[in-house]
């Protein structure tokens, strides 16, 4: 059987409250789905069209009344052990950024201000978020270096742990967090920046 229609008058409540204060959705893999790509190849594709072979286009934001967008960078954990994490992770950020310098409607945003003046403007919202402790690779110069470009948060783990944090899906190191893991909380916080706690151990 299909869904029921939805109650037109709360349909229409939601829509007038999202209109003055933004949804904001904390993760999107758009980045990682445009990398596989290909580096020119992803670079042809119009997101102002609908894109049904990805996880998201500014047709679906605006029809999800989606106001703010962290655009989510991610390499896998397995790749601190190659020494390429935070390659990937400036590849990737590159790519969000060439992804908003050629759509007008997106905007990048570094804090909550950005949000509500880019969503009074009609436009969305984008910032980044940084999918793992490894890409840092355990120094706080490159945090920071992260949060110029645009981070606003950091997952501290994702499936590994990282020399200075247990992941959930791992083996217990560090009993959570370390001393240079609690170091790297407090520049996090210091920063601004969100510590996102979405794969870390109990």
């Amino acid at each position: 059987t299909s869904p029921p229609e939805p109650d037109s008058a709360l349909l229409a409540r939601a829509q007038a409250i999202l209109e003055r204060a933004p949804l904001i959705d904390a993760h999107n893999d758009l980045p990682s789905m445009l990398i596989a790509k290909g580096d020119e190849a992803w670079k042809t594709i119009d997101l102002g069209a609908a894109q049904r072979e990805l996880c998201a286009d500014i047709p679906r934001l605006r029809a999800g009344r989606v106001g703010a967008q962290y655009w989510s960078i991610f390499t896998d954990a397995e790749n601190a052990h190659k020494g390429t994490s935070l390659h990937e992770a400036v590849r990737e950020i590159d790519v969000v950024l060439e992804m908003i310098r050629r759509h007008p409607e997106l905007e990048l945003a570094r804090s909550a201000d950005d949000i509500e003046r880019i969503h009074r403007a009609g436009r969305i919202a984008s910032l980044i978020g940084i999918e793992g402790g490894h890409m840092i690779e355990d120094s706080l110069g490159i945090l920071r270096i992260l949060h110029q470009l645009g981070a606003r948060y950091l997952t501290l783990t994702h499936w590994n742990n990282v020399p200075w944090a247990d992941a959930a899906t791992d083996r217990r190191e560090h009993d959570g967090l370390s001393e240079r893991g609690e170091q790297i909380v407090r520049e996090l916080n210091r920063l601004g920046m969100f510590v996102d706690i979405s794969h870390v151990s109990p």
